[in-house]
């Protein structure tokens, strides 16, 4: 842990804001200065969550870290979250566009939490944590993002299975128009 904090600074060298798009030829690719999006995010978040570790009392070490203080610091990022989920007893429970404002807490989304995770994962095993020790693939911890994205998806009125549609697409472009003629042609079905 204390090897990265030391690694920010280099990303602030001269050559780094000279070719922010990485477009310095041979030299970009041998020192790499400028790291891709997803490595600069997963940077931050592994920073993010070694803080948290730091300021978990009792202060946390890595090797100690477990699946249980994943979830932790996962329900601590709700608190910064700006997904509206919906109660069951909201009046808007189930609708995806509430025409009114409501109490209702405000989560992180479920896709983010679900790159987050997958992110840190990465970063614990780049950072010297055997893959068979990794909190952030313990079991609690995918259930909790299952049971997460069930009830997002039920308070939202969305259900993630609907997004699976390119399956059904085997006779070429002409896919998505027989799906929607059933709906318009319901007394020519009769005549089949």
């Amino acid at each position: 842990m204390d090897t990265n904090p030391d690694s920010p600074p280099s990303d602030t060298s001269p050559n780094a804001s000279s070719c922010p798009g990485g477009t310095g030829g041979a030299s970009s690719s041998s020192s790499a200065p400028s790291p891709s999006r997803y490595e600069a995010q997963k940077r931050r978040d592994w920073n993010t969550f070694g803080q948290y570790l730091k300021n978990h009392r009792p202060p946390l070490s890595l090797s100690r870290c477990s699946g249980a203080h994943v979830l932790e610091f996962l329900r601590y990022l709700d608190q910064f979250g700006k997904t509206k989920v919906h109660a069951q007893m909201c009046p808007f429970f189930g609708h995806p566009n509430p025409p009114a404002p409501c109490p209702c807490p405000l989560r992180q989304a479920w896709g983010s939490l679900d790159a987050l995770i997958g992110r840190l994962r990465a970063a614990y095993e780049e950072n010297g944590g055997k893959p068979e020790a990794n909190p952030f693939g313990a079991r609690a911890v995918r259930l909790y993002l299952r049971e997460v994205r069930e009830l997002q998806a039920k308070a939202r009125g969305i259900s993630y299975e609907k997004k699976k549609r390119k399956k059904p697409s085997q006779g070429g472009g002409g896919g998505s128009l027989q799906e929607h003629q059933p709906q318009t042609s319901s007394s020519s079905a009769g005549a089949t």
